[in-house]
């Protein structure tokens, strides 16, 4: 069986397949307590009670992973395409998942924000984007949900190429020069568009916090050579698709 996964830079059903799972980043929740990603951040000194990005004591705890769950079950729902599906290059797929379907989707979105969030609560930043359009609607869905929690956290967009004309700037939005950004995608196998992404913030000046992802399909290994911080929410193993 194959199976292909939407990729910022394709567009409609006509997008290259998507094979490769990757490992493991935030596993579901099983059993009482606390959740074993939260319980990882927490041995390892990443998360304390100064984390203002994301309430993590008690009931809050709780609200985080049901949110995640919630946002899986809609994934699994909405975003994943059953049916024979041909691709650009030719090749058939059985399975496609489409996350435009959740970003872009009033009830999905603002768990995405959240659930964005908790999975980078260990990194330090004030800024998030990456490049248009996969990475707009994840930025855009963890400012707002950052906004309910009390915090400030900006978003940018970066372009594919200078804008001709205008202000003729690569990054819209605040300025990133000397401030740490994150940098999103929405799902990524190459990492090709995040460190497309990543090389424009550097040289506007920005200093890398970490690469995030709502669904990794096997970009890890290309974005920790370059020496980031590599944080995803989901793998194709949770979709169930792998």
């Amino acid at each position: 069986m194959k199976i292909a996964v939407g990729d910022s830079a394709d567009h409609g059903l006509n997008r290259q397949p998507r094979t490769r799972p990757a490992d493991r980043v935030f596993p579901p929740v099983s059993g009482p307590g606390r959740p074993a990603w939260r319980h990882r951040l927490v041995s390892s000194g990443a998360v304390t009670d100064r984390d203002n990005a994301v309430g993590w004591n008690g009931a809050a705890d709780d609200d985080h992973d049901a949110s995640r769950e919630r946002l899986l079950t809609m994934i699994r729902e909405r975003a994943v395409v059953r049916g024979p599906v041909v691709l650009t290059s030719g090749q058939h797929a059985d399975w496609y998942v489409d996350l435009r379907r959740i970003l872009l989707d009033g009830d999905a979105a603002p768990l995405a924000g959240r659930v964005m969030l908790a999975a980078t609560a260990d990194l330090s930043y004030d800024a998030a984007g990456g490049l248009t359009l996969g990475a707009d609607p994840v930025a855009t869905a963890m400012l707002h949900a950052a906004a309910a929690q009390g915090r400030k956290l900006d978003a940018f967009v970066v372009r594919k190429a200078e804008k001709a004309h205008g202000l003729q700037r690569r990054i819209e939005g605040p300025d990133v020069a000397g401030r740490r950004v994150l940098a999103v995608e929405d799902t990524s196998t190459t990492g090709g568009s995040v460190l497309t992404a990543v090389d424009a913030l550097l040289a506007d000046g920005a200093q890398i916090a970490g690469v995030a992802v709502l669904v990794d399909r096997g970009a890890r290994a290309a974005i920790t050579a370059r020496g980031l911080a590599y944080r995803a929410a989901f793998e194709l193993a949770d979709l169930g698709v792998s």
